[in-house]
């Protein structure tokens, strides 16, 4: 009897403990939950819907964020993938490092494809630089510390941006068109570089002609080479690396078969052969994306202050 007692009082012992402890667990992860959250909300003043310019009878947007202590710089987001983009609202929390550092943020849109072309796309996306540079004061930023950020078509129209930004027609007639398109830094993820040389994307249909789903969002009306060749070529940012090419910081996925690894290896060797800042930085076995994106960000942030607080 005294065992069976002393049986029972031990297990209610366990169990006291095992509940205290999953107890003590639940509000450490709540705590770190929480954190977390507080976290990537920062406290910012935000502008929805500003119009920048106009295409296809559309109005071109961008949302702008402002962090509660400005540093200065600015960062553009290229809401892009596939080259289509979102006309909902867009939270800024996974670019929250960039607003506790004091970067604000202009989140960028564009018409999506193949409504308008890539050619299309990459002429708007100047257009919002120079619509920032032209109202950098408007929004406590200097003109002269814009950086851009995007991932896949997003990455391949910063870096359109980072070759081929520059000045502006002196002449225009709209005092924004005459605003420089060029950014002094870029960071991304997994672009398109080289469309001529698709390697082994599943894009590749190895006839010499366009990435097979992106046709007509390049103005093509078939796969026919001879047309193709010099879009493909305009459109390509490693064909217009020169030595005014920024620094660029480059994350890519060795396991992404959408947008091959030397998408971004091919770029970065052409770069240096040349003396330029180019860093592509390798995530082995992962694709199209990965989970801890979001830690990558932070990484951003020592790049841009590296570039452009400096």
């Amino acid at each position: 009897m005294k065992n069976a007692v002393n049986s029972k009082l031990g297990f209610r012992r366990v169990v006291r403990v095992t509940l205290k402890s999953l107890a003590a667990i639940f509000v450490v992860l709540a705590l770190v939950a929480g954190s977390l959250w507080l976290y990537y909300h920062p406290s910012y003043d935000e502008t929805a819907d500003v119009v920048y310019g106009q295409r296809k009878s559309h109005d071109l947007t961008m949302d702008i964020f402002v962090p509660d202590d400005p540093n200065g710089a600015g960062i553009l987001f290229l809401i892009s993938g596939r080259w289509k983009s979102r006309s909902e609202p867009i939270e800024p929390w996974p670019a929250a490092p960039l607003l506790r550092d004091g970067y604000t943020l202009f989140l960028v849109r564009h018409v999506s494809q193949p409504e308008a072309t890539v050619m299309e796309t990459v002429e708007d996306v100047k257009r919002a630089v120079r619509f920032i540079r032209y109202h950098a004061a408007d929004y406590g930023v200097d003109p002269e510390r814009l950086g851009v950020s995007g991932g896949s078509s997003g990455g391949h129209l910063a870096l359109m941006l980072a070759t081929t930004g520059g000045p502006g027609d002196p002449n225009a007639a709209d005092p924004i068109d005459r605003e420089s398109s060029a950014i002094e830094a870029a960071a991304v993820f997994f672009p398109v570089t080289d469309l001529i040389n698709l390697g082994d994307s599943t894009q590749n249909l190895h006839d010499g002609g366009p990435p097979k789903s992106f046709v007509a969002a390049f103005g093509m009306t078939s796969r026919a080479v001879e047309p193709w060749l010099p879009v493909g070529h305009a459109m390509s940012p490693i064909d217009h690396i020169t030595p005014s090419l920024p620094p660029i910081l480059i994350y890519h996925g060795t396991a992404d078969t959408l947008v091959p690894y030397d998408q971004s290896t091919r770029f970065d060797e052409k770069a240096e052969a040349l003396g330029l800042d180019v860093e592509v930085i390798a995530r082995p076995g992962k694709k199209h994306g990965w989970p801890t994106m979001l830690l990558d960000v932070f990484e951003f942030v020592d790049f841009y202050n590296q570039h452009l607080l400096n």
